[in-house]
């Protein structure tokens, strides 16, 4: 699925312009705290945004049926994950970390069901 290469060469793009923008423009402006947070979010939306250019890679050798529900949690766990800690950061509105574990659940469901998929079906 070509989406899925497009998808995650987009997270892994904004990750490096908001990890660089981190690293000169906010190192003096956040807390060690909040700097700590903005760092996990990032590294965190990397890390998945490999796993779906791995899913989209895959998907050329595998069917579709067994990468796209995987994708969507993975991707919407992108979203929600590392969302709700960067506004958390940049809006420091913490009742944003209360959301975030809702991310973390689907990226946790999307790598379980990519390995379920595998296993059963490929």
């Amino acid at each position: 699925m070509r989406i899925l290469l497009i998808i995650g060469s987009l997270f892994a793009a904004l990750s490096v312009l908001l990890g660089a923008f981190g690293a000169h423009a906010l190192k003096n402006r956040l807390s060690i705290e909040d700097l700590a947070i903005f760092e996990i979010a990032v590294r965190y939306q990397m890390y998945h945004a490999l796993g779906l250019l791995f899913m989209g890679v895959a998907s050329f050798y595998l069917t579709e049926k067994l990468v796209s529900i995987p994708a969507y949690f993975m991707t919407l766990g992108v979203i929600i994950f590392s969302g709700s800690l960067l506004l958390l950061v940049f809006t420091n509105l913490r009742w944003f970390g209360a959301i975030t574990p809702i991310g973390g659940f689907c990226l946790i469901i999307g790598w379980l069901l990519l390995a379920y998929n595998i296993y059963f079906y490929a």
